[in-house]
């Protein structure tokens, strides 16, 4: 396939954070207000839907089974139904208004998890690293903390403010988790007539970052220096989030969220060159003192 083509013609309302599990050959991703996780097997057409109660904006895989799930109450362990095991850290700011959003595992098994401030005006949400003491701000004062992903080296940790059009960059050392001071790393414009912003990404084994621009109806791909190198046209408005799967893993999979239209919220996938980093699983030992 040389453009996205519909792959699942699921209707998420806000379908998002999807993940190849390469040992099962199985993309998970989930619908944040409709409130599911879903298990996709590309070679059968199979797919799977388990409800989890509440709005879920991030989901990745356990190291030993189940899942990590980051759930408007809080981040938990769910067993492979998706049923609640444990709650490793509570929703720290207003649940009436701020919910976890977008995450990613860093090469060590350790959580970075980002919210969103659903109030567009107040910049509450924040990013964060769960370790032994719980939540550790990264960054705050954010509107919509997205698009985290690490470079091949797992050195550079990239994240998003969704609706301030900005990506950013912060030296990262795995061993510890420890960050350094944000940078700018690209910009779009938000006086474009699509007012496509940065909404989730991925990274190749090349170190380009390829983000999805919610409601600028393409996927852009920047290499690691932030020089945009191509733009992927995507047949609706608002693609979410892609990830990297296959066998070889050089399946672009995309999330996207439905318009008010009723188009989109479907899973989309495209064909590339270069393959994707195989994401990694949350590990519990990441929590050990």
């Amino acid at each position: 396939m040389s453009q996205f083509e519909l792959v699942c013609p699921v209707q998420c309302r806000l379908g998002e954070s999807p993940v190849w599990v390469s040992e099962r050959e199985e993309l998970l991703f989930v619908d944040v207000t409709g409130q599911r996780l879903y298990r996709f097997v590309p070679k059968s057409g199979s797919l799977d839907s388990l409800p989890v109660g509440e709005d879920i904006g991030f989901v990745a895989p356990v190291r030993g089974g189940g899942y990590l799930a980051g759930l408007r109450s809080g981040i938990w362990l769910l067993d492979e139904q998706a049923c609640k095991r444990r709650c490793l850290a509570r929703n720290p700011g207003d649940e009436r208004t701020v919910r976890f959003n977008d995450g990613g595992i860093d090469p060590r098994g350790r959580l970075i998890i980002g919210t969103i401030d659903e109030t567009r005006r107040d910049g509450r949400a924040g990013l964060y690293r769960l370790d032994p003491h719980g939540l550790s701000a990264i960054a705050t004062g954010l509107m919509t903390s997205n698009g985290v992903a690490f470079a091949p080296d797992g050195c550079t940790l990239y994240h998003s403010d969704t609706p301030r059009f900005v990506i950013y960059q912060r030296d990262y050392r795995p061993q510890t988790g420890e960050v350094g001071p944000q940078r700018e790393f690209a910009r779009l414009d938000p006086n474009a007539p699509d007012r496509g912003r940065p909404d989730g990404a991925a990274v190749d084994t090349a170190g380009c970052y390829w983000s999805a621009l919610y409601e600028g109806a393409r996927v852009n791909q920047y290499d690691s220096s932030g020089r945009l190198l191509a733009e992927r046209a995507v047949p609706v408005r608002s693609p979410t989030m892609p990830a990297f799967g296959g066998v070889d893993l050089k399946t672009l999979f995309l999330t996207s969220a439905q318009a008010t239209d009723g188009t989109g919220g479907g899973l989309y996938a495209l064909r590339v060159e270069t393959p994707g980093l195989a994401r990694i699983p949350f590990d519990e030992e990441s929590l050990l003192p």
